[in-house]
């Protein structure tokens, strides 16, 4: 026969309490199959409670096989199949249990399952729940399930009114879409947000890598709003002091101090904003943006309104495309054009639209003109439509080179000669041999001619299909004869690297967040971050 709580009255006293108030706060036995005394090794008494044993305090009811209960502690030890069911929310079930009703606080052991109904399960075998605080403590290791997340650390929180877990220690989140690893971070039961509070690196299952160190996830909607943190693509690191990804869109903004590193090539570009959009593998840095190519004992700059990347599984179709005001500068290069792409498969740079370049002091322009690289160092510059290429001596004379196309040769950086295709026409100033006196002006006009150049200076040149050359004495030269059509020095235009970097000096002040942060967070003496968030249920 069960022993039940009319019986126990009557057997005795000592395990309940007559008065309403005292009641409350005193565990009480309701049902049980058979009731043994005891005496521990202390020589305290206890009542042993075996089979189907229920014990009840308040809204909270514990079932066990068997009980060892302590009336004057109003303490207990529970063993086998033991449950606690608090209210219809919470169910726990371990192996063994030490209760401490005065304290309402559980220690649970082996095999622990903690369900919050609708929200989340805990799996641990060392659990400590403080009823007062409504708070689940683990501390050697730990995993917490709901539908959309599965964390695992080897110490953790759970609060059951705020719905807010923390985890310290080995941290690993999965779920179908990525998998993140850290030392610390918090995550919400009911909004399904994680906040980040320690360097976390997520993968997803692309494989693209991102690295968090402040900020929140929304696992529901995959969307995030961080304080500095990295993401990896396919052919950069792109991060800055603000990120916010959406998963869904495929889409990820960087605002502030935004820095972008090609993983293939020595290339860093930064900027005030950046956008990454994956699915069609383009990002673009807009504000201030600033290219610097690292080459062998040099570096190259670029700058221009907004940077763009293209990624591609085909090397071919991988480039890097600037546009409005694009500068360029470099030890044996300098340019200005409207847009530029830099194809790095072939490492050709193709400038458009109003392109003008400086090397060696020759200053050249074309309708569109495009630069081949080699050797980290220029190799070719390929000139069509309009090409003009202009150089000013010892005594600011212009020597002048124009026609359909031209190809200029470089070797480490010294131009060589200058291939003319089309239209040729040229003025060269022939000065003494201390290069402080004019002699004459040479003009040729030619279908093709072939200019050699010596320490960067014309020093020899062919011509072919019937040439037309004249020699003008000094005192016969007149204005017009000075400058072919279309003549146009630019030298004011030519970049400056200092200008150019200080243009790009990035704004300090960090933008404002556009999602409400939770609340700072501290530690306890085990290392376990202590939660605090008001989002109750």
């Amino acid at each position: 026969m069960k022993i039940t709580l009319k019986i126990a009255l009557v057997i005795g006293l000592a395990i309940l309490s007559g008065s309403t108030g005292f009641a409350q706060k005193k565990v009480k036995m309701k049902q049980a199959d058979k009731l043994f005394g005891g005496i521990n090794k202390e020589g305290e008494r206890f009542d042993r409670f075996v089979g189907d044993v229920i014990f009840e305090q308040n809204e909270t009811t514990i079932y066990s096989d068997s009980v060892h209960f302590y009336s004057k502690r109003n303490y207990m030890e529970a063993f086998g199949h033991v449950k606690i069911t608090e209210g219809d929310s919470v169910v726990i079930t371990a192996k063994k249990l030490i209760y401490e009703g005065d304290k309402k606080e559980a220690k649970l052991r082996e095999n622990v399952v903690f369900v919050k109904k609708g929200r989340v399960t805990l799996y641990t075998d060392f659990l400590d729940y403080y009823r007062n605080q409504q708070e689940a403590r683990y501390y050697n290791g730990g995993r917490l399930v709901d539908s959309t997340n599965v964390l695992t650390s080897k110490k953790g929180y759970y609060q059951v009114n705020t719905n807010m877990a923390s985890f310290k220690s080995d941290v690993v989140g999965k779920n179908p879409d990525y998998t993140l690893m850290s030392d610390t971070l918090q995550y919400n039961t009911k909004t399904n947000i994680v906040y980040f509070r320690a360097p976390t690196e997520l993968t997803d299952v692309e494989g693209n890598v991102f690295n968090y160190e402040e900020g929140q996830y929304d696992t529901k909607i995959k969307k995030s709003d961080l304080n500095i943190g990295q993401i990896e693509t396919r052919s950069y690191f792109l991060e800055g002091d603000n990120l916010f990804l959406d998963d869904l869109r495929k889409y990820y903004r960087a605002v502030g101090n935004v820095e972008m590193i090609s993983k293939e090539q020595d290339i860093i570009i930064t900027g005030d904003r950046s956008f990454y959009q994956k699915d069609k593998g383009i990002a673009k840095v807009f504000g201030r943006a600033l290219m610097k190519k690292i080459m062998e004992q040099d570096t190259m700059y670029l700058t221009a309104d907004t940077l763009v990347a293209i990624e591609s599984d085909d090397p071919s179709k991988k480039r890097l495309l600037a546009y409005n005001n694009v500068k360029i500068f470099k030890s044996d290069l300098q340019g200005r054009a409207d847009s530029l792409a830099y194809v790095t498969a072939d490492s050709i740079i193709y400038f458009y639209n109003d392109p003008v370049l400086w090397s060696s002091g020759n200053q050249m322009t074309a309708d569109s003109i495009n630069v081949e690289i080699a050797n980290n160092s220029i190799d070719k510059l390929n000139m069509s439509v309009n090409s003009f290429v202009i150089s000013k001596d010892s005594i600011s004379n212009f020597n002048q080179i124009k026609g359909r196309t031209m190809v200029a040769h470089f070797n480490k950086g010294n131009i060589q000669k200058v291939d003319v295709n089309g239209n040729g026409e040229s003025l060269f100033y022939a000065l003494d041999e201390t290069e402080s006196y004019l002699v004459g002006l040479n003009k040729i006009i030619c279908s093709y001619m072939l200019i050699k150049f010596k320490e960067n200076k014309a020093d020899n040149i062919s011509f072919y299909i019937k040439p037309e050359a004249s020699f003008i004495p000094p005192h016969e030269i007149r204005e017009p004869q000075k400058k072919l059509k279309d003549f146009n020095w630019r030298e004011e235009e030519k970049p400056v690297k200092q200008e150019m970097l200080e243009s790009t000096i990035l704004a300090q002040q960090k933008p404002q967040q556009t999602i409400e942060k939770a609340p700072r967070q501290t530690f306890d003496e085990t290392g376990i971050l202590k939660p605090d968030n008001n989002d109750n249920e």
